[in-house]
């Protein structure tokens, strides 16, 4: 069953530490199965506060997707999205 990680920037700390990150993330996706369907783009606002930004990564299974976001690859790379922002990130599964 798909899974999907959604990340939410709640407020950026340090541009130069996202940058970086931004830089970094995209080869510890490499032999993983991953899609993503939403990056940062346009949004409206139904509830609530509004996020900074907003990414979907899909993944074939909650078992795939933790597998990628336990990696020694990207919790390296993770340190510095830490460092540039206050994200929230869950991982959903689909019906």
């Amino acid at each position: 069953m798909a899974a999907y990680i959604v990340f939410t920037r709640e407020a950026t700390l340090n541009q130069a530490e996202l940058d970086t990150y931004m830089q970094q993330v995209s080869p510890t996706m490499a032999g993983h199965p991953i899609k993503i369907l939403a990056a940062y783009g346009r949004q409206e606002v139904l509830e609530g506060a509004a996020p900074e930004g907003v990414v979907i990564v899909e993944f074939p299974s909650m078992a795939e997707a933790r597998a990628w976001y336990h990696t020694p690859e990207y919790q390296a790379v993770l340190q510095h999205r830490l460092k540039g922002a206050e994200y929230r990130a869950v991982i959903v599964e689909s019906l």
